[in-house]
């Protein structure tokens, strides 16, 4: 009788110790590493997230009053949203290029993990060869580096030279409004360090840039905004930049333009135009605000689309 009872006051013991130190376990509060990867038949398709920033999408969006925010309820979501941003690694197999490279310290501290992710998914950025901006807005330039510190020391940076003219010039910085300079002053300090060493090369309008990859115009949201298409045995893959910042409401109307764009009109007509093609087409599309891994399929639905993210998968 006397061994049951110390044997139970025993294990009544251990419980009460071992729940408490289970308690008092600290909140990991960190996340997986942002990388997604897939196949596009020979090239390898790095999707790298640099983190995500709150957006007051019911302040930024063109939309009929409370539209937005009804939009957002039906998905789950409230503003301010939390916008992911997301930069693509191709490797061709004789190239390594990044589009887009994130905010770096433009942005504040929810982003600027680029080069973490890059090095989680097994890259490091000496490797990389070329680099393709969609636009120079600071969360697509920002993850270059700062003045005489490039983050990506043996790449050459290309963009269409209509943005370039326009977001580094010190002209139309000092013209600026003021709450728009840092977006210039942004672009110039990213982009010293490649200027300086001429490997900044802007393009002009519809390039071959490397096998498999070209740069198509889809001027509006900036002077020189740039969509990239990639392709590989058969298999396609459309990288939009800006066409798209909002998942929640530009889908079910394409119509809804940003406060971002330079030129509202001609971005929502290259939007409508991206996505009936997307649709009509059935290739694999990314956009640098689409939630996380960022990539997926449309299909039209009337005058709206439905999107079909892609699903977890192993590379073979």
């Amino acid at each position: 009788m006397m061994q049951r009872t110390r044997l139970a006051a025993a294990a009544a013991l251990f419980t009460l110790v071992s729940g408490a130190a289970l308690a008092a376990a600290p909140f990991a509060k960190t996340q997986a590493p942002g990388f997604y990867r897939t196949m596009l038949g020979d090239f390898e398709v790095t999707v790298l997230n640099d983190g995500t920033v709150d957006l007051p999408m019911d302040k930024l969006l063109h939309n009929k009053p409370g539209k937005t925010e009804k939009a957002l309820t039906e998905h789950f979501r409230k503003a301010p949203v939390e916008t992911s941003v997301n930069a693509f690694l191709i490797n061709t197999g004789s190239k390594l290029v990044l589009v887009d490279t994130g905010a770096g310290k433009l942005f504040g501290p929810t982003l600027g993990n680029l080069l973490v992710n890059l090095k989680a998914a097994g890259y490091q950025p000496e490797q990389i060869d070329e680099i393709y901006i969609t636009h120079l807005h600071p969360d697509h330039v920002g993850g270059l580096g700062e003045l005489n510190k490039p983050a990506f020391p043996n790449a050459v940076v290309r963009a269409d030279k209509r943005d370039a003219d326009f977001w580094l010039s010190k002209v139309n910085l000092e013209k600026a409004p003021e709450a728009s300079k840092g977006f210039f002053q942004g672009a110039q300090n990213s982009l010293a360090a490649y200027a300086s060493g001429s490997r900044f090369q802007p393009f002009d309008g519809n390039t071959q840039l490397a096998p498999g990859v070209r740069a198509t115009s889809s001027y509006g949201h900036t002077p020189g905004h740039t969509t990239y298409v990639v392709e590989s045995k058969g298999q396609k893959l459309v990288l939009m930049g800006d066409l798209l910042h909002s998942a929640e409401t530009q889908f079910d109307d394409p119509s809804i333009t940003i406060d971002f764009d330079s030129d509202s009109k001609a971005a929502l007509a290259q939007r409508k135009a991206a996505f009936a093609e997307a649709a009509k087409q059935g290739y694999l599309f990314g956009a640098a605000h689409l939630p996380f891994p960022a990539l997926g399929h449309l299909r039209a639905k009337g005058t709206a689309y439905q999107f079909y993210p892609v699903t977890f998968s192993i590379p073979r």
